[in-house]
């Protein structure tokens, strides 16, 4: 047994001690796949028809995706599957084409004539980089350094494929073959000792369980100390409601840890119980042996399940060493990457010690600098952070990411024009379909700039026609026609169709007040102030805005009640409501 010690004990199950590989096992390496951590997602650079595009790797997609958006972007020719043709994900589905790239250059390796998936247009990136990649040989996932390796066993039927463990144990977990019908890294794992079906997903970006293979445990959403989540999010306009538990225990291959703490969601996977997303690859290095349908696992450290272990020992009692024995890097990008794990690992510290390395080793690469500023910024240190970005656009004045992220500290800093002067850079630099317009388009709202953020708003819906994120872009340009002033109708068209996805949503509730209130429609606005408040009974602005209403209803004493609630909670509130043309009318005639 092997246990690691935390607060409380847990224990992984009988593992499988290192032994020395078959004398004719021979394993042939394809190429080395670099992954750079941006928050919870693995990112792979590659090149389509010789422009860089950014790709989640996603063991988890049967096949690799470009949204509609990004395939146009790069000019691609989008072909139908017909009307049957449906991408799913976590919260429902998109429709789904194709397209051909006539050349794709990942790692330096150029391959002729790639087909893609066109469909979703959630991830934040280009697309998905899927099964028809990763399941074309062996693959080793060691994203704990970055690294993704495409492979190729001879003669290792009987071998041990965890080349890298040394004297580490390791587990082996049992995976179903790969067919036409089956193009996933799925095994058997048990939960609390019952037997699931666990799809290994990279593109998870944490692991998820499905709510009737939770039922099956015994567990649902009104069981004693579970707690809701909110909602996850995947493909299409919906989200899924999702909670948390702590279980008995998980056994992974043998790998078994005791009181592990588990998101599931009212979803249903076609080929799976649960996700076991990033957390678990961000821990692990994993060899998927395709051809004998195995999978070796090493734990390499680190966050668990919501467990934080601090040490490991194996059945005898003996200390595990799990000090991680690779090398530094030796170059830039290698810094890059590892501080980017550090960083989504919320070591932030090392994270911008590797970043340094990096922005030594390459003075006049900007994306470094961007990370830096980024862990700096977490660190809530925005001078420095700010120096980064500035060097950074100096470097790459068109860089949008840098670019809309100095907007937002500028914003922070209430310098208006400085902020307005890098968001109508990136605007310019901006594909029309870029998923970087949405939050362009939030920042133009922040800077209470309507019609660039309605102009932005109106090109990301247009090449967004199945995100979830639909619903934010609604209520924003509704927010913003409202606060204009003008297309009230379309204004109020929007918030009811952002109220349509996302129910009872107090955001979405507030903006529909204020375009009630600019049309006149006194009690409609209340009611909706109302409900807005109930649901966040301590936003200042719709206190405020409730009591400009009630005031004009002729309702003094829930007036001055609000107003006083709203300003003690922020005092700056009035001058808002002034710059928005909202002056309470009890404070303007007041000497």
């Amino acid at each position: 047994m092997l246990r690691l010690s935390i607060a409380l004990t847990l224990t992984l199950g009988a593992l499988i001690a290192p032994r020395p590989a078959a004398a004719d096992c021979k394993l042939s390496k394809y190429v080395d796949i670099p992954v750079t951590m941006t928050g919870r997602s693995p990112i792979v650079t590659v090149q389509i028809n010789g422009r860089d595009a950014r790709f989640i790797l996603d063991s988890g997609a049967f096949f690799s995706t470009i949204a509609e958006a990004n395939a146009k972007e790069y000019g691609l020719t989008i072909g139908d599957l017909g009307p049957g043709a449906r991408l799913k994900g976590i919260g429902g589905s998109t429709s789904l084409g194709y397209t051909t790239a006539k050349t794709f250059t990942i790692a330096g390796q150029t391959l002729d004539r790639i087909q893609f998936g066109v469909g979703g247009s959630d991830t934040g990136y280009a697309g998905l980089l899927g099964q028809n990649l990763l399941g074309i040989a062996d693959v080793a996932y060691d994203l704990p350094h970055g690294v993704v390796t495409l492979m190729k066993g001879d003669g290792c039927k009987d071998a041990s494929m965890a080349y890298w463990a040394g004297s580490k144990p390791f587990t082996t977990v049992p995976l179903e073959p790969m067919g036409p019908g089956q193009r996933h890294t799925i095994g058997t794992i048990t939960i609390n000792g019952v037997k699931l079906r666990a799809l290994f997903d990279t593109g998870a970006q944490s692991s998820l369980l499905t709510l009737a293979a939770a039922r099956k445990l015994g567990v649902t959403p009104d069981s004693p100390g579970v707690t809701a989540t909110g909602f996850a999010h995947g493909l299409g306009t919906k989200g899924v409601r999702s909670w948390r538990a702590r279980f008995d225990t998980i056994d992974i291959g043998g790998e078994k840890i005791s009181g592990p703490t588990i998101t599931f969601a009212d979803q249903a996977f076609d080929n799976a119980d649960m996700l076991i997303g990033i957390d678990f690859f961000l821990t692990h290095r994993l060899y998927v042996d395709n051809r004998y349908h195995r999978m070796f696992v090493t734990y390499e450290g680190g966050p668990l399940f919501g467990l934080s272990p601090r040490g490991a020992v194996d059945d005898k009692g003996v200390r595990l060493d799990l000090t991680d024995k690779a090398g530094d890097p030796t170059d830039a990008a290698g810094y890059s990457r590892r501080g980017a794990i550090l960083a989504s690992s919320g070591k932030l510290d090392a994270a911008i010690a590797d970043f340094d390395k990096a922005v030594t080793m390459a003075p006049d690469d900007a994306h470094y600098l961007v990370q830096r500023a980024s862990a700096r910024l977490a660190l809530r240190q925005p001078l420095l952070a700010s120096g980064d970005l500035d060097k950074a656009i100096a470097l790459a004045p068109d860089n949008g990411e840098a670019r809309l992220a100095r907007a937002q500290m500028r914003l922070r800093g209430n310098d208006r024009a400085g902020a307005l002067e890098d968001l109508r850079a990136a605007d310019r630099v901006l594909a029309p379909s870029s998923d970087a317009r949405l939050r362009l388009a939030a920042m133009y709202n922040a800077a209470d700039t309507n019609d660039g953020a309605i102009a932005s708003y109106d090109q990301w819906l247009k090449a967004h026609p199945e995100d979830h994120d639909r619903a934010v872009a609604f209520n924003g340009r509704c927010w913003a026609r409202a606060l204009a002033n003008r297309d009230l109708d379309r204004a109020l068209d929007d918030c009811n169709a952002a109220l349509r996805l996302r129910p009872n949503t107090a955001a979405y509730l507030d903006s529909r007040a204020l375009v009630r209130l600019r049309r006149g429609e006194l009690d409609k606005a209340l009611a909706d102030y109302d409900a807005a408040i109930a649901a966040q009974p301590r936003s200042a602005w719709s206190l405020y805005a409730r009591s400009i209403v009630a005031q004009r209803l002729g309702k003094a004493a829930q007036a001055a009640a609000d107003r006083a609630a709203a300003l003690s909670i922020s005092p700056a509130v009035a001058a808002r409501a002034k710059r928005y043309g909202l002056e309470d009318q009890a404070v303007a005639r007041q000497p």
